[in-house]
């Protein structure tokens, strides 16, 4: 495909995407149809898409228009480029511009500038303060490619080392001692040798980060007690080998492919349907708004609103009040959301410490994109002996 038959696909999805149609269905439907497309076409296409989803707002007021059309017309205009160049209507290329079209678009400001929804681009303000526009800029942007090397097989300089080899050019990152930033190869990184032996994870920096702030001591029972697909289960693993570690999510689908990479870090966890005694450490990534991560899943910024991030908060706080009863004595429960809202934060700590007034709090941090990897907060709860 051309690229400017890729843009012109681009904007079939995007305009199934304004329809209600999820991101990913309307590419997985196109990709069925468009058996001609390779590899390299399906990916340049799924960046515009994403790229456009990231600058909702903003590409629909540079373009002068809500359709995929214009919302791409407004992705080039953003990006200084002129959209003339590939709207030329040749081939497979979209129509060349109207003079309506030439003329329409200005340049966005506030919370469009932002692109946040009004409401959201509010809380932003008053949770960030002068933060906001740093972060709101760094969610506009494509997240980075952040790897774990596995200390039970290896350690960073020997992960990057061999991933070197295998094509895939890393840096270390600050944010964690295990994070490597891929800089080249990311696309063939589960291809690698490194990756199915099982040397390095997909994880991103900030939540390795989060794993390693937790104060393990000599721990021998610790539960994750929302796993999902087992990223921190896997990195919890590596930092307390000798621990008994179980798995928990209240959608048990969602940790169907931890068994199988469980085996490849050379991990033992064992999955429970139901938790039963008590842990040393209980871990509860709980299900909250993604706020952190919509350079991943850009189309959260969308969909959210207020009524459901309020339903949000309610099970944050009920999954807080259940996670503290599975603690021991003197022992921990860190609470971790991937949000950049005091709402799903800050604020839940403090209405558990003041309805849980024998707990105390041990190390706790907010990460934000701007600091590398995805925004992020986590909160040790240090359990009454």
């Amino acid at each position: 495909m051309t690229p400017a038959a890729r843009v012109q696909a681009a904007i079939e999805i995007l305009d199934r995407v304004q329809a209600g149609e999820a991101a990913e269905k309307a590419l997985t439907s196109w990709g069925r149809r468009a058996r001609f497309a390779g590899s390299k076409d399906r990916a340049a296409i799924r960046d515009h898409v994403f790229d456009v989803l990231r600058m909702w707002r903003s590409t629909a007021t540079f373009g002068g228009g809500e359709t995929g059309r214009a919302r791409m017309i407004g992705l080039f205009r953003a990006q200084n480029q002129d959209p003339t160049e590939l709207f030329t209507g040749q081939g497979h290329a979209p129509m060349a511009l109207t003079d309506v079209e030439v003329a329409a678009g200005d340049a966005p400001d506030g919370a469009a500038a932002l692109d946040l929804p009004d409401w959201l681009a509010a809380r932003f303000a008053e949770d960030l303060g002068e933060r906001t526009h740093e972060t709101a800029e760094a969610l506009r942007t494509r997240a980075p490619v952040f790897v774990r090397a596995n200390l039970l097989k290896t350690d960073r300089e020997k992960a990057r080392a061999r991933l070197a080899e295998d094509g895939v050019e890393t840096v270390p990152h600050a944010l964690a001692e295990t994070a490597l930033e891929v800089t080249s190869g990311a696309r063939g990184l589960i291809r690698t040798d490194s990756f199915t032996d099982g040397w390095i994870e997909l994880q991103d920096a900030a939540s390795q980060a989060v794993v390693e702030m937790i104060p393990l001591g000599d721990p021998t029972r610790i539960l994750d007690y929302c796993a999902g697909g087992g990223g921190k289960s896997l990195a919890l693993a590596a930092r307390a080998p000798k621990a008994e570690l179980f798995a928990h999510d209240a959608d048990p689908g969602r940790m169907s492919d931890l068994p199988k990479r469980a085996l490849r870090a050379g991990a033992t966890v064992t999955c429970v349907a139901r938790p039963k005694g008590v842990y040393d450490i209980v871990m509860a990534d709980v299900p909250c708004s993604g706020s952190g991560a919509w350079r991943r899943a850009p189309e959260g910024k969308w969909r959210l609103t207020e009524a459901r991030l309020a339903e949000l908060t309610d099970i944050q706080a009920d999954i807080l009040t259940t996670c503290a009863k599975l603690v021991r004595p003197g022992g921990a429960m860190v609470y971790a959301t991937c949000s950049l809202l005091r709402a799903e934060n800050e604020a839940q700590i403090d209405a558990f410490l003041a309805s849980h007034t024998d707990w105390r709090i041990g190390p706790n941090r907010g990460f934000l994109p701007s600091d590398g990897g995805d925004g992020f907060y986590a909160a040790c709860l240090i359990a009454p002996d």
